[in-house]
Formats: structure tokens, C-alpha cells, sequence
């Protein structure tokens, strides 16, 4: 738990360890870094207005050092450094003032898929190069691994089940990740993030078409495949 408000931190950290969390507090950014390194935290809750160096800074390290889930919490009116924390990589984030019980329950559920497939059943999932061990939580593209995030690897999972099909941005919130509101633009900096780590050239992408208006489009390439197992 990073937040620079000890009282903040305080709630938090009581609620955290109350749901049964092993819980460490750092009230900057140098000291979560160090803290990272020490313990290897399985989630990072993470304030954006933090002394010394800010949320996006010890985000973007964070992110460089390895695929640790992040859950932002942002001020209200902080719209661009949210989007921005999302393109860093950034599971999800709670809007201050928020209920500590939210924040658990988005901890819970960013840790479940972190941790576990986005749907039951074993199996591998196939499109035109991209391939993905649903069991193993493991994705190659033409036989390099490629570093997603949990929500990444279910957006892609999502897709590669679902080729050919137009999903909104609202059924993409609910479908994916279970969310009943939500930030639209959560989606779209995915979708983007994604476009990026699977396709050749993500101004052109050949595979996560935008169909105007409507949503999104997974168009299926040679050889897409999903194992009967997987779903």
C-alpha cells in the first residue's frame, strides 16, 4: 500500500489485513520501490500523488521490473494521469474518495485473474501466430513471449473465443472483467496496450479491428484455433 496520507494509509492497510492480506505500507515512492525489491508483492496499491517521485514514476519502474498487478487511486479531475497510469500498465483504479471495501473487492478480483485463467477449463487458444496457454497463463507471438498484463491476457482470451463477433466497450467492461460501471476509456487504453504487444503495425491492426460506433472486432487470421477444452 503506497499513499503519502497516513490516515488514508491507515484504513486501508485495517481493512486490507482484516480480508486477510499481508499488508506493507510505503508513504513514497522511493520506499515502495525498495519495498518491491524486498518482498516481491503479489498487487501494489498505489497512489498517483505521492512525495519525491509520483505514482506514474514508481508505476512505469514497477512495470519495468516485472508483471506485478497495480491498483491505481486517483483524485477526482484526474482523468489524464489515469489514462496514463492505465497505458503504463495498471490493472485498475479507485477514484478518491472511496470505499475501502471497494478497493478490496477490485483487489480481489484483479488478484483472481492474475492468478487464474479468465474462464474454467484447460486449453490452448490460436490465431495466426499469437498462441495462448490458457492453464499456464503463457502468450507467444510467432514463438516470442510476449508480456501481457491480467487484464491483456482476459481481453485477448476474450477475443480469440469470440472471433468475428462486434463487442461495445460496456459489454467488454461486464463480459471481460465483470465490471457493472465503469470508466469507458478503462477499455479502450486496453485495447490499445494490446494492439501494441499483438499486432505488426497497431495503426493498422490486421486482428483488433474498431468498428466505428459500435465496438470492437477480433478478426480471426490462418489457423485460429481454440481447443474444445478451453471453452
Amino acid at each position: 500500500m503506497v499513499d503519502d496520507d497516513p490516515t488514508v494509509a491507515e484504513v486501508v492497510v485495517d481493512y486490507l489485513r482484516q480480508a486477510g492480506f499481508r499488508t506493507t505500507h510505503a508513504a513514497d515512492g522511493p520506499a515502495a520501490l525498495a519495498a518491491a525489491d524486498e518482498i516481491a508483492p503479489d498487487l501494489v496499491v498505489l497512489d498517483l500523488m505521492l512525495p519525491e517521485m509520483d505514482g506514474l514514476e514508481v508505476c512505469r519502474r514497477l512495470r519495468a521490473r516485472g508483471p506485478v498487478p497495480v491498483v491505481m487511486l486517483t483524485a477526482l479531475g484526474e482523468e489524464s494521469d489515469r489514462i496514463m497510469g492505465l497505458e503504463l500498465g495498471a490493472d485498475d483504479y479507485v477514484t478518491k474518495p472511496f470505499s475501502p471495501r471497494e478497493l478490496v473487492l477490485r483487489i480481489q478480483s484483479v488478484l483472481r485473474r492474475a492468478g487464474t485463467p479468465p474462464e474454467p477449463g484447460p486449453g490452448m487458444l490460436r490465431g495466426d501466430g499469437i498462441e495462448v496457454d490458457v492453464t499456464a497463463h503463457r502468450v507467444t507471438r510467432n514463438g516470442s513471449e510476449l508480456s501481457l498484463t491480467a487484464r491483456e491476457f482476459d481481453l485477448l482470451c476474450f477475443f480469440l473465443r469470440h472471433p468475428g463477433r462486434v463487442f461495445s466497450r460496456d459489454e467488454l467492461m461486464h463480459e471481460v472483467w465483470g465490471w457493472q460501471f465503469g470508466d469507458r476509456s478503462t477499455v479502450t487504453v486496453h485495447v490499445r496496450r494490446l494492439r501494441e504487444k499483438v499486432e505488426d503495425d497497431p495503426a493498422v491492426p490486421r486482428h483488433l479491428a474498431t468498428v466505428w460506433g459500435v465496438g470492437y472486432r477480433w478478426d480471426a487470421g490462418p489457423g485460429a484455433s481454440a481447443d474444445a477444452a478451453s471453452g
